[in-house]
């Protein structure tokens, strides 16, 4: 099966992916390169002229061009798009290039003793070198998670899918519109429906951190409020006065306690705790058992 855009020619291979409005495939570019790819295949149909691409993949398709500019090497790179239009039916195609596996799948292969400090230190200065160019360029991911995380075989570490991505202005907060973050990675001043800024990036990224060594997700929980009492069972709960007038979840002494854990995560040094702490996350091991 081929697909070959005007700028580039590749056959489809596999379909590794499937979501709500299309597939992934993995393919193979015709010609010299051979290069592996990733195509995503989206598909939209609408009942009014007035719909049209949903604003989501616009962001995706906007962000993914005006990073791939800089070609940052733990940026996910976009290397063609292209959309055609049938009747009321809107075909639209990502052609990217093709990493061999996710975090997540990454961490579920991981030895039960866990990851090498050396290796966790690698992924976290790559990720973090990835988060501070998007930051720099005024981007907030705001869907930081181990499944947007790329893993190459040669241990590149790329940040993916931007759907929730938006530009933001310096010293403009974001408020709450849509969902962001998926909710074990979702800072508490999103929980909590209040304004927020680049620091929910990087509250989800102390989250990968601690997973990195626990080989799970640090904070688990099913609904908004279940999880910030488990992140308030490590980090503390903190006072009335500073609770968010504007949060639909009311302030109550069941949430946490006031104090938080004293226990950290064993074996880590005193670089490790800093960034964890700059990353606004505490690894306290006892508060999660």
């Amino acid at each position: 099966m081929d697909f070959c855009p005007e700028s580039l020619h590749y056959e489809l291979l596999a379909e590794v992916g499937e979501g709500s409005f299309g597939k992934v495939y993995k393919a193979r570019e015709v010609g010299e390169k051979q290069r592996l790819l990733a195509v995503k295949k989206f598909n939209f149909r609408w009942e009014s002229e007035e719909a049209g691409i949903p604003p989501f993949m616009i962001r995706e398709v906007a962000l993914l061009r005006k990073v791939g500019y800089f070609n940052h090497p733990n940026i996910v790179k976009l290397l063609d798009a292209s959309a055609v239009s049938i009747g009321s039916a809107l075909d639209l195609t990502l052609v990217l290039e093709y990493i061999d596996q996710d975090l997540s799948t990454f961490l579920s292969k991981a030895p039960a003793c866990g990851l090498g400090r050396d290796l966790i230190k690698d992924v976290m200065q790559q990720l973090l070198r990835g988060l501070d160019f998007l930051h720099t360029n005024l981007v907030l991911h705001r869907d930081l998670k181990p499944e947007n995380i790329l893993v190459s075989s040669r241990g590149e570490i790329k940040i993916a899918d931007f759907g929730l991505a938006r530009i933001h202005t310096y010293n403009i907060a974001l408020t709450p519109g849509v969902s962001v973050v998926t909710l074990w990675y979702r800072a508490p001043e999103v929980l909590l429906n209040s304004v927020y800024m680049s620091s929910v990036d990087m509250w989800s990224a102390g989250c990968i951190f601690a997973e990195l060594f626990l080989l799970r997700p640090l904070f688990k929980g099913y609904t908004e409020v279940q999880q910030l009492q488990k992140i308030f069972e490590v980090i503390g709960l903190p006072s009335e006065d500073d609770w968010p007038q504007e949060s639909p979840i009311l302030y109550s002494e069941s949430l946490g306690p006031r104090g938080s854990c004293t226990n950290l995560l064993p074996n880590l040094d005193q670089d490790e705790n800093d960034l964890l702490s700059v990353s606004t996350v505490l690894l306290l091991l006892s508060c999660q058992k």
